[in-house]
């Protein structure tokens, strides 16, 4: 057996932490100490004694498991300690067997740390990740309040109220009336049809015929309760869009111009102030990429901020994001090319920011159409997003503006291309092509 060197080490004053709910085992190396591993609680004072005997130990970067979100703070409290933290992947030092208790896990990441073997996850900087957690807040909300819209059509459909086969969205205008209406205690159909609005495309008769049905009190209960959950839960969503917007003004740097912004009580107005202030956060107005809309861009902001310096190139920003093709390569055959499965959020956006191009005349729609006459759609959507991806990354690190060119010229470029390539392949077989028009 192979016996380590000091020389070998890349790290060698790196302790590792195995995080764990109630404590947390802490490896120093064996030359900085003679206990080296201690178990510390979870609470504050018993993560600032941690900080302190790994300071008192001498130990420059600490390799912290990230299990759950029991790592998060432990890496704030060493982090305001001056200590360099690594965020490691469990999948990286996993699967050793024989290393089954908490004192040799710890023991063994410290010995791959020091080793160099380890590799840093990516964390945004510390004003993002506050503009992160107000937007996650804001998606769970979202999504909370989508079950309780659930739950009254449900209480609706009970009662055989089908105002979902005549209205598109039952919480539009014409549907919120409706349903408070009823809550309130009207059950005239005549007089519930009468908040239709003109733009509705059913006729009031039919709306009439809707809303006709056998009224129970234990699903009007039910429906009054939803009730009461949306609005709540609209509440809180104020609030949170009013804190995002706070903390988004107060990071814009710089001052894009978007043109002409629209009158003040118009509706337009409200998007265009939401797209200036992201545009004056990232320096860029990523809402000009076809595809991107504000929701997107707004997804896409809060989960990696505006600074991808830690990104060595464009390729590596597409490979943390999960839309590089896999490299899973045996005696040189491809085994498989898939992409990794990522539960990333700016992956998922700029895949649903991809699928919305399947009907854009833009050249982006082009390119999208073309993939998915060659492959599957899902293939043709992560090629996409990846596209998307690399649009991001170089508007964000260069300050380039993004121009479409249309769907003409890219189909002309394709054109173009496809030519070169037939020259060039009658040129290999030791022919020549001459090029003459043919009339349509």
């Amino acid at each position: 057996m192979a016996v380590r060197k000091r020389e070998d080490e890349v790290f060698p004053n790196a302790a590792d932490i195995d995080v764990g709910a109630s404590s947390h085992w802490v490896a120093v190396p064996r030359h900085l100490a003679e206990e080296s591993v201690r178990e510390f609680g979870a609470m504050t004072d018993d993560l600032n004694a941690m900080a302190d005997w790994m300071l008192a130990c001498g130990v420059d970067t600490v390799a912290l498991e990230s299990t759950g979100v029991y790592w998060i703070p432990v890496y704030e409290v060493l982090e305001q300690r001056g200590l360099k933290v690594w965020l490691v992947d469990a999948r990286q030092m996993k699967y050793v067997p024989g290393r089954k208790s908490d004192v040799q896990d710890c023991q063994w990441i410290q010995k791959l740390m020091s080793l160099g073997f380890l590799r840093a996850a990516w964390r945004p900087d510390s004003e993002v990740c506050v503009v992160r957690a107000v937007a996650r807040q804001r998606e769970v909300l979202l999504i909370e309040q989508a079950s309780w819209v659930q739950r009254m059509q449900k209480s609706l459909v009970q009662m055989n109220i089908q105002l979902t086969e005549v209205l598109a969205d039952v919480m539009g205008m014409t549907g919120q009336a409706i349903i408070r209406a009823i809550v309130a205690g009207e059950r005239d159909p005549k007089v519930l049809a009468k908040h239709r609005d003109r733009r509705v495309k059913a006729t009031v008769e039919v709306i009439i015929k809707a809303l006709t049905g056998n009224w129970r009190d234990e699903h009007l209960f039910v429906l009054r309760q939803a009730l009461a959950m949306y609005d709540d839960i609209a509440r809180h969503l104020r609030e949170c869009d009013a804190e995002l917007q706070t903390q988004l003004r107060a990071l814009g740097q710089r001052n894009v111009d978007l043109g002409k912004a629209p009158r003040a009580d118009s509706k337009q107005r409200q998007e265009f102030e939401a797209r200036q202030t992201l545009a004056n956060w990232a320096g860029v107005d990523l809402t000009r990429i076809n595809g991107l809309g504000l929701a997107a861009v707004m997804k896409i902001l809060t989960e990696i901020g505006p600074d991808l310096s830690r990104f060595a190139n464009v390729k590596h920003f597409c490979s943390w994001l999960g839309l590089c093709p896999g490299t899973k390569i045996s005696g040189g055959k491809v085994l498989s090319a898939k992409t990794k499965r990522s539960a990333n959020r700016a992956r998922q956006a700029l895949k649903m920011a991809a699928m919305s191009l399947s009907r854009s005349s833009s050249a982006l729609g082009a390119f999208y159409r073309r993939l998915c006459s060659r492959m599957d759609k899902p293939s043709a959507n992560t090629a996409t997003a990846h596209k998307l991806a690399r649009m991001v990354y170089f508007m964000l690190t260069r300050g380039e503006d993004f121009v479409d060119k249309g769907q003409e010229h890219y189909e002309e470029q394709q054109h173009q291309r496809s030519v070169a390539a037939l020259k060039r392949r009658a040129a290999a077989l030791g022919f020549e092509i001459k090029l003459t028009s043919v009339p349509a």
